[in-house]
């Protein structure tokens, strides 16, 4: 046998890598290999085999309520999951945070004297950031909690505790015990954790608490159908998904605005119907001045407290956190425009279409209450007046620097993307706002 020289092998190998390249070009032109050749034909795109979305239109649909849980003997036992999930809203496919798969998440009925126990199982991913040493900064957006907003409750151990914190990966029990003389009316839930609460609700975990009863003996009322309304704040990056802070800022940063999880949807009524609007404005951060075409709005309570009589208003102005309880009566047959008008809280609310309301079929004779019972919490006096403090608040610094600093935040990751990436046209926004967006059109 002969042995082959370093050389001769060398010689041989590049011989027969020419040979392979020469028959790789010929079968290239070779009409019957090319007939066999896949890579031509390979379809690598993203929407391989996709199944096609069918969304909803992006506006003007029936408004859905969210799913109600009711307390029964005394106790409304129930799971609640915090995930992410896909979203489709206004014609935008988002993937963001939410209970129970959507937002918002399910209205949660009681009676006074009962208890509500949750077992909250966070299935959000991991943080992916250590605790930082200053903890006034956002952080660790998927640590989470439940707070019970506007309850009469205790504040401690697995309760309405908003100091726990629920981690990722974990369920947690929640016992709140409401007491026998709670007051009836409209509340909410939220996380509160410190450090992600505004990126969790901006996202929209958010959902409504019902505490029955109240107006039940005044028939005007109690007749009348009853809508919840759940107003939110829409905003988003460039990827469809909230995971900074520089998403919320700065202030005309929303999107649009929408109703529970829909942009514009349709309320329908009948002329001369009343209705009962149970309002909850979950927005996280802005003020919201509500105008209904047309019709005067009749409140007989705020943030779960009924009033002694009823308001007729031709504006709502509503906080965030705020709750509404509004009487409304369709006038005749039309659709009106159910608006967030112009307010300047400090900088100018956001604007936009909220709903319509559709009026049509056969005419119904209901009436507006003439009077409502006495409140169940009486006004304090000067007199019960004991002592007195002043209060000054002030700021050194914005709680995140995408808050103080935006524009320059901004600007300056712009810089670096053009930079490592030449090829990329500077036209390209890193936040990706939308064509129709009204406010930043």
């Amino acid at each position: 046998m002969n042995k082959l020289s370093r050389r001769q092998l060398l010689d041989g190998s590049i011989g027969i890598g020419a040979f392979l390249l020469t028959a790789a070009a010929v079968r290239a032109e070779d009409p019957m290999h090319g007939a066999m050749d896949m890579s031509s034909h390979m379809d690598m795109s993203p929407t391989m085999g996709m199944v096609p979305d069918n969304p909803a239109p992006a506006m003007d649909q029936p408004l859905i309520e969210p799913e109600v849980r009711r307390s029964v003997n005394g106790t409304l036992s129930t799971t609640l999951r915090a995930g992410y999930a896909y979203r489709q809203i206004g014609g935008i496919r988002l993937y963001v945070r939410g209970y129970e798969g959507g937002s918002p998440g399910p209205t949660l009925r009681m009676k006074p004297g009962d208890t509500l126990r949750i077992k909250l199982i966070n299935d959000l991913p991991p943080n992916r950031d250590w605790l930082p040493a200053d903890i006034s900064r956002p952080h660790q957006f998927n640590n989470t909690n439940f707070h019970f907003h506007g309850s009469h409750a205790s504040p401690s151990g697995i309760a309405d505790n908003v100091m726990r914190s629920m981690a990722p990966g974990h369920a947690y029990d929640i016992e709140i015990k409401l007491p026998e003389d709670h007051t009836r009316g409209t509340y909410w839930y939220h996380p509160h954790h410190h450090g992600s609460a505004d990126i969790q609700m901006s996202s929209g975990m958010v959902g409504a608490v019902v505490i029955e009863g109240d107006f039940a003996d005044v028939p005007e009322i109690a007749s009348a159908r009853e809508r919840l309304l759940v107003l939110t704040q829409v905003v988003h990056d460039a990827h469809g998904m909230v995971e900074d802070f520089e998403t919320l800022f700065p202030e005309t940063s929303t999107r649009f605005l929408a109703i529970n999880g829909q942009r514009r949807p349709m309320i329908e009524m009948r002329p001369g119907e009343v209705q009962r609007w149970r309002i909850l404005n979950a927005a996280y951060q802005d003020d919201m001045l509500l105008d209904l075409e047309k019709h005067d709005l009749h409140a007989v309570a705020y943030d779960g407290i009924q009033l002694g009589a009823m308001q007729p208003l031709k504006q709502l102005l509503i906080a965030p956190g705020q709750r509404a309880d509004l009487l409304v009566q369709a006038g005749s047959a039309g659709t009106y425009a159910l608006n967030a008008a112009p307010y300047d809280q400090g900088h100018p609310s956001p604007v936009g279409p909220l709903a319509r309301v559709v009026v049509s079929g056969a005419p119904m004779d209901m009436k507006l209450p003439r009077e409502l019972p006495p409140p169940p919490l009486h006004t304090i006096k000067d007199s019960e007046i004991t002592n007195r403090r002043t209060v000054t608040f002030s700021a050194t610094a914005p709680e995140a620097d995408a808050a103080g600093h935006w524009q320059d935040i901004r600007l300056l990751h712009r810089w670096q993307e053009v930079q490592s990436q030449p090829h990329r046209s500077t036209g390209q926004a890193r936040r990706g706002r939308g064509v129709d967006d009204r406010q930043h059109a």
